[in-house]
């Protein structure tokens, strides 16, 4: 069994063949489902979506929705197929060019980021981290606010290694369709670093689609591409990986608690 600890099935993307799409994954191995929460406006599909047994949702404002924070929406952590808060962080990728905005936006991120972690740590929820061009402020947040004291994900681990050093403090690396690619070799390089007990399989679908099928609508079957390139870069075999993984976001996700 594998997990897609990381997909958004909330999308638009993928109204007109949910259940096409939903079906694939699940003969091809893919047997759980954790929708992160990105816009506020999108949770209550995620949470009708979470009606089926195989699929989560986390809670959470992604930095490019601080616009819409809105924190009664963290009332639905207490719901029994809630297993994280975020996904959530630091993203200064997109970013004002006017210094005194850029300002303005960076502060307010690492406000909601914090606030976010707080929440998660009241309710004893791990975290899912979003980190793009961010990685020392993200990572000093993160041990500001002993983080590690719910863990969580780094998702769609960026390979810089200045975030390996939380490996120590209870946080997970999510690897996703990047590994696949031609241009990922960053990622590829760390990859036999990370603590074999940290690592996690996501797609961000619709997004990120690996190789072979770049430039498609990536979808939760894709998994296993996922987990066939991880198993080479670290020489084992699929069945090994599949393991390790599901195993991995068992312990951080607490499925069944």
């Amino acid at each position: 069994m594998l997990i897609d600890t990381h997909v958004h099935l909330d999308n638009e993307k993928f109204e007109k063949d949910y259940n096409e799409m939903f079906k694939r994954a699940i003969d091809g191995g893919v047997e759980k489902f954790i929708i992160p929460g990105a816009d506020p406006k999108d949770l209550v599909k995620a949470i009708e979506l979470s009606k089926n047994e195989s699929v989560f949702f986390a809670v959470g404002v992604h930095p490019y929705h601080i616009d819409d924070w809105d924190e009664t929406i963290f009332e639905k952590v207490s719901n029994p197929k809630c297993v994280a808060v975020g996904e959530c962080g630091l993203d200064y990728f997109r970013l004002p060019e006017d210094k005194v905005e850029k300002e303005k936006v960076i502060e307010k991120q690492k406000e909601i980021f914090r606030k976010q972690i707080r929440i998660a740590k009241k309710f004893k929820k791990p975290i899912i981290v979003h980190i793009r061009e961010a990685s020392e402020d993200a990572k000093q947040i993160l041990l500001e606010e002993n983080g590690d004291e719910v863990g969580g994900v780094l998702h769609c681990y960026n390979a810089d290694r200045t975030l390996l050093d939380l490996a120590d403090s209870n946080f997970y690396f999510g690897i996703g369709g990047v590994v696949t690619f031609k241009n990922g070799k960053r990622l590829q390089a760390v990859l036999p670093d990370i603590p074999r007990e940290k690592l996690l399989l996501e797609t961000d679908a619709p997004y990120l689609t690996p190789h072979p099928h770049r430039g498609e609508r990536n979808e939760p079957f894709y998994t296993t591409f996922i987990a066939e390139k991880v198993a080479e870069l670290l020489n084992e075999n699929i069945e090994t990986i599949t393991n390790l993984t599901t195993k991995n976001s068992e312990e951080i996700f607490k499925f069944h608690e």
